[in-house]
């Protein structure tokens, strides 16, 4: 959703009609996660994506379909062997939209409500029924429960108090998922789907020293949708000048800042000033969050150094595992910009569970959809 956020809020502002389509759910290997959506308004312009191009085209004039009247649907593609270059996904997988219309002025106001709360940061969910005993469609939007009510209804208080409940679970953990009731809201039934889409604040990533290779990291974690700060204790390093991508450049000592700052279990720390008098007190207090990646560069001589040190100041084996150092892939990097790729493809690969090793030596599912579902 957030790739086309603008677009969106433009459209609604703009009293533009439009045709929303969203993936709800996959199967097996497919392109994009739950939650990747793609728009259609009545001039016919398009703009996100559902699949990368296997399905758009198909998708396109159903989406047409339900803006002109048809109602909300939700359209499953997949493929068969005979099917490959037919409409469906050539990766073999198989994916769920649904497509919904915001054709009247209060449809479009309820979600440029939404809209509002994601462009600033504000934790939202986003109920709707998908199938069974409930109205296609029909749309529950939640909030923290300190941030204000539940507005709309999936047709049944019991269902909205249950989903309303779990929505706010997933909220706090930053997944997206399809939940299952009863029509009265009962759990452990069957009777009606419901999609539960999440929309947390962005991920942190925390760089701390202030160097070239920090401005790449910090230019390529902005680039993956991190919300990025820059930490050096020297002023003349820890400028905006420097740091025109990050969302925030601090001057402090590193352990001091991140003792005094929120870092939970979706940040990235990443440690590239390789000096003791910085590493050893900063990696102490990182080990204490529940960070999901901490990385931290230097040689290995360097390394082995930095844990004998970190020993001695207390840590146990289990916290020092927690580090990936030398920080980064093996890819062979050899310039700022290279090194931040790797420490990129390090970090997904924490959070997806890659192998790091080529597609072309393995077998099996290319996309790897065990993990949460991050909210864009």
């Amino acid at each position: 959703m957030r790739d086309i956020l603008p677009d969106l809020r433009s459209r609604c502002a703009d009293g533009v009609p439009f045709a929303l389509a969203t993936v709800v759910a996959v199967h097996g290997s497919a392109p994009r996660d739950p939650g990747a959506v793609l728009a259609v308004d009545e001039a016919g312009t398009v703009v996100g994506s559902v699949s990368g191009g296997c399905v758009e085209g198909d998708l396109y004039e159903v989406a047409r379909e339900v803006l002109a009247g048809a109602g909300p649907r939700v359209v499953s593609y997949g493929i068969s062997d005979d099917e490959a270059f037919g409409v469906g996904l050539t990766c073999g997988g198989t994916i769920e939209v649904l497509v919904r219309a915001y054709a009247t002025g209060a449809e479009r106001s309820e979600l440029a409500a939404v809209l509002d709360l994601i462009a600033a940061d504000r934790p939202v969910a986003e109920a709707t029924v998908l199938s069974g005993a409930g109205e296609t469609g029909a749309s529950l939007v939640i909030r923290p429960s300190d941030a204000g009510p539940t507005t709309g209804t999936l047709g049944d208080e019991g269902l909205d108090a249950a989903v309303t409940d779990d929505a706010r679970g997933l909220l706090a953990q930053g997944h997206t998922a399809i939940q299952w009731y009863g029509a009265q809201g009962q759990r452990r039934m069957q009777e009606v789907a419901v999609f539960v889409r999440t929309y947390a604040p962005p991920p942190r990533m925390l760089v701390f020293g202030a160097i070239d290779h920090a401005a790449a990291t910090a230019r390529i974690g902005s680039f993956l949708g991190y919300r990025v700060t820059v930490c050096d204790a020297r002023p003349a390093f820890a400028t905006r000048e420097r740091f025109p991508t990050a969302d925030a450049v601090v001057c402090a000592w590193p352990h001091d800042y991140l003792e005094s700052t929120k870092a939970d279990a979706r940040t990235v720390i990443c440690v590239l000033t390789h000096d003791p008098k910085f590493d050893v007190p900063l990696l102490l207090a990182a080990l204490r969050t529940p960070a999901a990646y901490i990385g931290v560069m230097g040689s290995r001589r360097t390394h082995d150094d930095r844990l004998a040190r970190l020993r001695r100041a207390g840590a146990d084996e289990a916290a020092l595992a927690r580090l990936a150092s030398p920080v980064g892939l093996d890819l062979g990097a050899r310039t700022p910009e290279e090194t931040a790729v790797s420490i990129a493809a390090e970090i997904i690969q924490h959070r997806w569970g890659g192998t790091g090793r080529p597609l072309g030596e393995l077998t099996g599912a290319i996309h790897h959809h065990g993990g949460p579902a991050a909210a864009r």
